[in-house]
């Protein structure tokens, strides 16, 4: 399984939702009892949580939340000073040996995206517990993770390291993918498809400079 948790890999095949069409979710998952400390709205920090929780319990491994959010020091995004246009999240994970993916987008931020999927979780869950097991894996079978297409063109060509095949670091690699990024990204006039090519790009450049 082939994801990177920043930024986001959003599925190959799975429809975006265009942003005149997302809505705003904060008072829709409201929490419905909460302590004086806490607020009724959901944290980022807590839908994150909430969200891999639920994962684990359905025996989730190999877990990768991705996002356009920046990582924190045990890997994970964390909610940053400045929010990225895309919120969208994406889960990929593995269970059972089937690589699997599940992606929101229909909400304005990730804390509302986190939480849709987390309930999505917790209602298979609630499949499965009530004998329900076929059903819940015929439902996976919508969730199953493609490979992540493959760069049509040489990694060096698509991050701009064509120039006689010198010696490339991992520090120049990060620094030409988040360059590239910027045209890319269908947030500012790219694709998904330029983006998904400089996924795969990225990954194979990382790939050679390691064994490098």
């Amino acid at each position: 399984m082939s994801a990177t948790a920043f930024p986001l890999s959003w599925p190959p095949g799975w429809p975006r939702t265009p942003v005149a069409k997302q809505v705003e979710g904060k008072f829709r998952f409201k929490r419905t009892r909460w302590d004086n400390s806490r607020s009724p709205f959901w944290t980022f920090a807590e839908a994150r949580d909430a969200l891999l929780e639920e994962a684990r319990k359905l025996g989730a491994r190999s877990i990768v939340l991705s996002t356009n959010f920046p990582l924190g020091r045990d890997g994970g995004p964390v909610e940053g000073k400045r929010r990225p246009e895309d919120q969208g999240v994406a889960i990929y994970f593995e269970r059972q040996g089937r690589a699997l993916v599940m992606a929101a987008d229909g909400f304005v931020r990730a804390e509302e995206n986190m939480r849709s999927l987390a309930l999505a979780l917790e209602g298979l869950r609630q499949v499965e517990r009530h004998g329900g097991g076929v059903m819940m894996e015929r439902a996976f079978d919508g969730f199953a993770a493609l490979p992540a297409p493959a760069a049509a063109r040489p990694w060096r060509d698509v991050l701009g390291f064509n120039a006689g095949g010198l010696p490339v670091t991992a520090e120049m690699i990060e620094a030409a993918y988040r360059s590239a990024m910027k045209r890319a990204h269908p947030d500012h006039g790219g694709t998904h498809e330029a983006a998904a090519e400089l996924n795969a790009a990225r990954e194979a450049a990382l790939k050679e400079a390691a064994h490098g």
